[in-house]
């Protein structure tokens, strides 16, 4: 595993989250893993159908990485009722996509509109609500849509985030939505993407959100670091503090 990206709040690694555990010295676990469905989008704008993303054609991986995370510390995980469930769900909630269905069966006239988030372990904070979380998608197309198959709101991810504390990990990186929504909300988040393309994107969006200033304080945009193993091709530093 090799360090990808990093900045104040976030660490980027391209490896396996099997093999090397960097992650597990975090405190709650927020993740979107690979859990069996060999989803394939045709929603790229960039590159037309996106690839399949590795190691979905099972949730054995999934099940691996919640294994050596532990049963008792806490985890919010992405998943399908078409998948059987991980071990140790303590609660169910679901990600109402709004009024838009996705594509599903043709064959009858409902939609999937929402997605699983299985919550496992304890220690969640925050005040007591209702287990259904309504967040709208990114719309197949849309110019604002990471180039990833299955991309999740940053504005879902803070909602989820804002019920933990502590250091976040996000073992399947994927688009990044788990670490822009941590640095977003002024939380370090550590992160581990195996698909080195799916890495150069995460660091391309940290980067551009960190060079734009119209974006709110919150954000904590005040050092970057690209790495020379990374997508930059040279290590660079940002001083973000030094301009006035």
């Amino acid at each position: 595993m090799s360090l990808y990206y990093q900045d104040d709040l976030v660490t980027l690694y391209h490896g396996d989250c099997l093999t090397e555990t960097a992650w597990l010295a975090a405190d709650v676990l927020v993740t979107d893993p690979p859990y069996g469905m060999s989803y394939q989008s045709n929603s790229s704008i960039y590159r037309g159908p996106t690839k399949a993303i590795a190691g979905d054609d099972t949730p054995e991986i999934r099940d691996s990485a919640l294994k050596i995370w532990g049963a008792q510390k806490p985890a919010l995980v992405f998943g399908t009722w078409r998948v059987e469930r991980p071990l140790g769900v303590r609660q169910l909630l679901i990600w109402d996509k709004g009024d838009s269905p996705g594509m599903g069966d043709l064959k009858i006239p409902w939609g999937p509109s929402h997605e699983d988030v299985y919550v496992i372990g304890g220690g969640f904070i925050g005040k007591r609500g209702g287990s259904v979380i309504r967040a709208n998608p990114y719309s197949p197309g849309s110019n604002a849509r990471p180039d990833h198959p299955t991309p999740k709101p940053i504005g879902l991810m803070e909602l989820l985030i804002n019920k933990t504390e502590g250091l976040i990990a996000d073992p399947f990186a994927g688009s990044g939505a788990t670490l822009l929504a941590a640095r977003n909300l002024g939380r370090a988040c550590v992160g581990v993407e195996l698909d080195e393309g799916y890495c150069e994107l995460i660091a391309k969006r940290l980067s551009q959100q960190s060079f734009d200033f119209s974006q709110p304080e919150r954000a904590h945009p005040a050092k970057v670091e690209l790495r020379s193993s990374g997508w930059s091709g040279a290590e660079q530093t940002f001083d973000f503090g030094a301009i006035a």
